[in-house]
């Protein structure tokens, strides 16, 4: 009944007045850092290879979700529930063949389940995420099937992803969010899975998004990539997909080691699948080996494990596959990321 109610309250969320996605915002930091609760919808995404104390590599998957419900706001009860914080997490190791991972939501109040405006300060019970002066993070989660206590410490500027943080998702203007990464974040500290406790250090990036309506009504799904690049530059490209499998829009962005940053328009990206894996649980068919095109340049990715579909039916309704892989640029060993694969199940709705 619990997540029935959840469920309940994301679809009143359609009948509340939100404030739109328009180009020309400047972002403000630290105050973009927080959370937006006029919007609909949030996240702070953190995606990342680890490796161990003995070199064996993983991959971990931090997300956090804000999502107002459009009920409450001129209730001064404390129980009124105004904002929905959700937050998944899942660690991916070859060893054990498929992801583990857990889910988690929760109606925001009395202090154990929030995300700030001002900075980076997300709780959701024992599920913590929190930015320090310094710009370094601390991910603390605590389940029956894993357990984090990470620190992330930034090597380099924030992205800006689109036109200055507006990153358009289709031909309407108002399809879009506010949209910034932190690529090359250096990380340390313990991880606590199926084989057990274990150091470990590595690279991650980080997204945060907000929006009130991102996608067009005819969008099913998208796939999407952040790599962090083995020569300190970073690469982020997506396409929307239409109920036929075809591309509704994508964007992708590279900075270079100089800091240089390159934007491609739908024109110039493609995602063309080079090979599928078909999950026995939802016989979903996904393409978890693909080659990216960013103009000229083909990026080869190929997956850590073919096994990463995570079944967050629980908290946000969606089956996707997100999965920790290597990147090569045509045919060179170039880097490692996160690629997310929304919508091959039913399609997606946020």
């Amino acid at each position: 009944m619990r997540f029935l109610w959840i469920l309940l309250l994301l679809a009143a969320q359609s009948c509340w007045a939100f404030e739109a996605v328009t180009p020309g915002r400047v972002l403000r930091f630290p105050a973009d850092y927080g959370a937006h609760p006029e919007f609909k919808t949030e996240w702070w995404y953190v995606t990342g290879w680890l490796n161990t104390a003995d070199g064996k590599p993983l991959g971990f998957q931090v997300t956090f979700f804000r999502s107002a419900t459009g009920q409450g706001k001129n209730n001064p009860s404390a129980f009124a529930p105004r904002q929905l914080i959700i937050g998944h997490a899942a660690l991916s190791d070859p060893a054990a063949g498929k992801l583990a991972h857990d889910q988690h939501a929760a109606r925001e109040g009395f202090q154990l389940a929030f995300s700030k405006p001002g900075s980076t300060d997300i709780r959701l019970d024992d599920w913590r995420m929190k930015r320090a002066a310094d710009g370094s993070y601390t991910v603390n989660i605590k389940s029956s099937e894993l357990q984090f206590d990470l620190v992330l410490t930034p090597t380099q500027s924030v992205l800006l992803q689109g036109e200055g943080g507006y990153s358009q998702k289709g031909a309407d203007p108002g399809n879009a969010s506010y949209y910034y990464s932190e690529p090359q974040l250096k990380v340390h500290g313990k991880v606590n899975g199926k084989a057990g406790p274990r150091t470990v250090t590595g690279t991650a990036w980080l997204d945060h998004e907000w929006s009130s309506q991102a996608v067009s009504t005819e969008a099913v799904g998208w796939d999407w990539i952040g790599a962090n690049l083995d020569d300190g530059g970073a690469l982020m490209a997506f396409q929307v997909r239409d109920k036929q499998g075809g591309k509704l829009w994508s964007h992708a962005m590279l900075r270079d080691r100089g800091g240089k940053v390159t934007q491609f328009g739908p024109g110039q990206v493609s995602f063309t699948p080079q090979a599928h894996w078909t999950s026995p649980r939802t016989h979903a068919a996904y393409p978890v080996a693909t080659t990216i095109k960013t103009g000229d340049t083909s990026w080869q990715i190929i997956p850590l494990q073919q096994d990463q579909e995570l079944d967050s039916r629980r908290s946000t309704g969606a089956v996707y596959w997100e999965g920790a892989v290597t990147i090569q640029r045509d045919g060179v060993q170039a880097g490692h990321g996160y690629l997310e694969l929304v919508g091959y199940v039913t399609p997606m709705k946020l």
